[in-house]
């Protein structure tokens, strides 16, 4: 188990199938694309880790122009080093995950920044969202729509806002209901805030690649 509520999951041929039949937005990418997106990953946090330095993605296929929603994680020794990234597509997915990159490696508040001779021992983690929907169904319903291993959750009320990314949930055993709780949890807010009318509850899908070991295959 590893901690902070954070692990990586190999997609599941349920998933891969519910992703194949979506908008051309929420499409997986190829298995060399996201070879491509760990790399960038792993070269933006080394570059920063190194010499302070922020690169520019090049070189990449279209849907590095796409605006995604990603979150890059670190794993050290199989526990979490690091994770940031942005729920929203707000700009392009090669940008996006350089910045949740450098972010992940030097500006994630529960950890110190990642010092240079840890590079050899930092596992890389992508995980890209599809765009997140609100649930319309009334509140007492969430519990029988939420499906653990392919669901996340964005939990929002007011100023406080928690998302819980859908690997989390069967790692640490959540059912619906306590995955909903925990999300509210994570959001500064009481376990039950999600019956309530004034918080949106969204949830989201996505795609999960990460190394099996630091610098190796992506899987």
């Amino acid at each position: 188990r590893r901690n902070n509520l954070r692990i990586c999951l190999q997609p599941s041929k349920t998933s891969e199938l519910l992703i194949a039949s979506r908008p051309r937005e929420d499409i997986m990418l190829t298995l060399e694309e996201w070879r491509l997106a760990v790399r960038l990953a792993r070269q933006a946090f080394i570059a920063y880790t190194e010499n302070k330095k922020i690169i520019e993605p090049r070189d990449l296929p279209p849907v590095f122009e796409e605006k995604r929603g990603v979150f890059v994680t670190l794993h050290k020794d199989g526990d979490l080093r690091g994770c940031i990234g942005y729920p929203q597509p707000i700009m392009p997915l090669g940008k996006a995950i350089v910045d949740s990159a450098v972010n992940a490696c030097a500006r994630d508040p529960r950890f110190p920044c990642v010092r240079p001779a840890e590079l050899e021992r930092i596992e890389v983690e992508v995980t890209i969202l599809t765009l997140p929907q609100v649930y319309a169904e009334p509140k007492k319903k969430l519990p029988e729509l939420v499906t653990i291993g392919r669901d996340g959750l964005i939990v929002t009320r007011g100023p406080y806002s928690g998302l819980l990314l859908p690997q989390v949930a069967p790692e640490w055993g959540f059912d619906p209901l306590e995955f909903l709780s925990q999300t509210c949890v994570k959001a500064g807010l009481p376990p039950d805030a999600w019956l309530d009318e004034d918080t949106m509850v969204e949830h989201f899908q996505a795609q999960i690649f990460a190394e099996v070991a630091p610098e190796r295959e992506v899987f």
